[in-house]
Order: structure tokens, then sequence, then C-alpha cells
């Protein structure tokens, strides 16, 4: 709870003993004595001016002494006959009054507290743990079950023991380099082996800051998604050519008349 200023508290205090003054002047009593630690101000509006009952709150001299510079510095006259109330110049603006008819100044009470935002904002990002080295663990674990029961249903039994007097015919490479080794018999190996290859992986490592679309909707990505189509389909067709399409000395025939040419 937020705690009320001393000179507040003062005031309200003030105001108080004025009020009990007042009343014990209208019923003929003796004003109650002021509360300890009041101002001297607050006890000299308790007590009537002049020392004689009846006639109402009178100001104090200080008060009548400020309002009177007040009024001649801003070109009016007040005029304030000795033993009487002084009324002072008030503004044209209408007074509120508080509680009992005592005019009071109105104040804000703020309460505190922090300036800055925290609310947070909505963001397009997630964080590295967990959310995604838990889904690439889970696709190894896939993975890797998925190796293990292919390997106990598939055979994949070793070759007999290299002969070096014998080059095998055709020799191949393992099927996922069997598409560069398909390029090399169309195109000088310098280009082949590194002008192509280098320029499709340049290509795939530009395409994330040539399309920054931050959707994840396969419809709203279509450049993203025909560039890797299209990088699968030509690397895919030349793994299938090397593959199923390549015979002795490595010349273009047809599996289904020639035979397969290829071993797991």
């Amino acid at each position: 709870m937020t705690e009320i200023p001393e000179h507040l508290r003062k005031r309200a205090e003030a105001a108080k003993q004025k009020a009990e003054a007042k009343k014990a002047a209208e019923s003929g009593a003796a004003p109650a004595a002021p509360a300890e630690g009041a101002p001297a101000a607050a006890a000299a509006a308790a007590a009537p001016a002049g020392g004689t009952g009846g006639g109402g709150d009178r100001i104090p001299a200080h008060l009548l002494d400020r309002s009177r510079s007040a009024a001649q510095n801003a070109g009016l006259e007040v005029a304030a006959p000795a033993g009487a109330v002084a009324t002072a110049v008030a503004d044209a603006r209408p007074v509120a009054s508080g509680p009992g008819g005592h005019t009071q100044r109105l104040l804000t009470v703020v309460k505190s507290g922090s300036i800055q935002d925290v609310r947070a904002t909505p963001q397009d990002k997630v964080h590295t743990w967990p959310h995604l080295l838990v889904a690439e663990f889970v696709a190894a674990l896939l993975i890797t079950a998925f190796t293990f029961i292919f390997s106990v249903f598939v055979n994949a039994p070793l070759l007999q023991l290299a002969n070096l007097n014998q080059t095998p015919n055709p020799s191949k490479a393992p099927w996922y380099f069997l598409g560069l080794q398909e390029l090399l018999t169309m195109f000088h190996p310098m280009v082949a082996g590194v002008t192509i290859p280098g320029m499709g992986l340049f290509v795939l490592g530009m395409a994330p800051y040539v399309d920054k679309n931050p959707s994840n909707k396969p419809e709203d990505r279509k450049f993203a998604i025909s560039l890797m189509t299209v990088h699968l389909m030509f690397w895919s067709v030349l793994v299938m050519i090397g593959s199923f399409f390549r015979g002795p000395g490595f010349n273009f025939v047809f599996p289904w008349t020639s035979g397969l040419f290829f071993e797991l």
C-alpha cells in the first residue's frame, strides 16, 4: 500500500482541528487542543483570531499578507478591515470543495511502478535448445532404427579379395558418387569435378539470402522449393543412369536387354 506523505498527513490534521474549532465555536464550547506534532499554522487556523467567539474562522496573518502581496503583484486591490475576516481575491474558476466544505488542493497519487514495457513481443524465432536439437535427435534415432532393421532383412556380403591383375569391368563408384562419375563421362574433369558441383553448392548456399520469405507454408516458398527440387532431380537422374544404364566399359546399355551391372 502507498504510504501517505508527511505534508499531506499534517494538512489533514490541521483541517480536522479547524473543523473541530468551528464546531466548538458554534456550540459555545471551548475549542479542542491541537494534536501533538501539528504545525503552528494548523493551530492558528483552528483558534478564532482576536480571542472573541462567534465570528467564524479568521485567516492567519502570514496567509493574509501572502494573499495581499499576490493580489498587488497581479494589479488588484484587496480591502481587509481590521478585526474582520479578510477575503482573498480568488480566481474566476469555480473552487472545488472537499468533505465538510473545506477547500482542498487536488493532488494526483500515482502508484510507483516500472517504466519499462514488460510485455513480450512475438518473434518468429525459436531457441536451438530444446526445439531444434530435440527434432534432430529424434530424426537421428529414426534413421538409425531404419538402418538397423534394413540390415536384418537385406544381405550385403563382402566381395572376394581384390585381384591386382584384373580390374572389375565396369568399375563403378559408390552409389552416392555415381552422379559425379556420370558427369565425368560427359565433361572435362575440371568442369565435371569442380565447376558444376561448386556452382551447385554456391547456389544452394545463397538460397536463404535470396529468398527471405519467413513463411513456413510450401505455397509461399515457391522459389526455395523449386530450386531444391531441380537439384534433387538433377542428381537423382545422374545416379540412376550410372547405376542401371552403364555396363562394361561404362558404356550406355539397357538393363532389360544387357542385364544389371550394379551391386549393393
